[in-house]
């Protein structure tokens, strides 16, 4: 029985080959993009026929990169919105029991349940309304809204699994519940906190739908920038949008993994 366990726990090169399958399988259409960038041609062609840098020079134009900076913009600031509203309601949710609960859970976690068309026209007809249509707030606030349920997911499990005998401990010495939440509950929760920053920051930089319908020339940004360009000429400068944009994740990743190897030499040294 022993040695069945340990033939299913080692991986076998069938397994390998399905793993090299899958990750070409979803990293080749992203390959693709980057010849395409460097591409001679006006249009989307592929081997591209001739190589240059004309593209790139249009990118870093005011007509590209001013929705590139909204993007950036707009997901810092969602992603600062949506975790002082979502720690609340994670703590709250995960934390306390109380009647309704469970209700609450599947409202805050609607906005990924519902069709992003159908909240982008709820917010259009609401925003309408108030007069947040085509502003930078209302673009804050929508992203921030669909990104509640991305930090709830990514602060359940830290909380849950938080050692909640350290507060009670710090709450006996005579701290008061702000004291301890500063130095106790924060330092624990610092990395489930920046990955839920980072994740809502992610989720609002990558969103279109929404902004399509409430967004405008003005607070263009670049995912609509890059849904008008394909739609409307198939430029190329796409492309190099979406090689800035494969680049930067990779650099995230890269940097993510040197951290955490980092903090687990440091652990295995102490």
């Amino acid at each position: 029985m022993t040695m069945r366990a340990n033939a299913l726990e080692r991986p076998s090169g069938a397994h390998a080959v399905i793993a090299v399958c899958v990750a070409v399988f979803i990293l080749a259409p992203m390959l693709i993009v980057v010849p395409m960038s460097f591409s001679s041609a006006r249009s989307f062609d592929f081997p591209p026929p001739g190589y240059w840098l004309g593209h790139y020079r249009a990118y870093f134009t005011a007509d590209w990169l001013k929705p590139t900076f909204n993007s950036i913009a707009i997901a810092i600031a969602s992603s600062i919105v949506t975790l002082l509203v979502a720690t609340p309601a994670a703590f709250a949710v995960n934390r306390r029991d109380f009647p309704g609960r469970r209700a609450l859970q599947i409202v805050l976690l609607l906005p990924m349940l519902v069709p992003s068309i159908v909240m982008a026209i709820s917010y259009y007809t609401v925003f309408g309304r108030v007069g947040l249509n085509q502003t930078y707030l209302g673009v804050v606030l929508a992203h921030s809204c669909i990104s509640i349920p991305v930090v709830l997911i990514a602060m359940a499990a830290p909380l849950r699994h938080l050692d909640r005998n350290l507060e009670r401990a710090a709450l006996i010495c005579g701290a008061t519940p702000v004291q301890m939440f500063r130095y106790v509950t924060l330092p624990l929760l610092r990395p489930a906190f920046a990955v839920a920053a980072f994740f809502a920051f992610i989720h609002s930089f990558d969103e279109a739908t929404i902004s399509l319908f409430i967004s405008s020339r003005e607070v263009s940004t670049l995912p609509k920038r890059m849904f008008s360009s394909i739609n409307l000429d198939a430029d190329p400068v796409i492309a190099v949008a979406s090689t800035f944009l494969i680049a930067a994740a990779l650099t995230v990743m890269v940097a993510m993994a040197t951290i955490s190897r980092r903090r687990q030499a440091a652990e295995g040294r102490s």
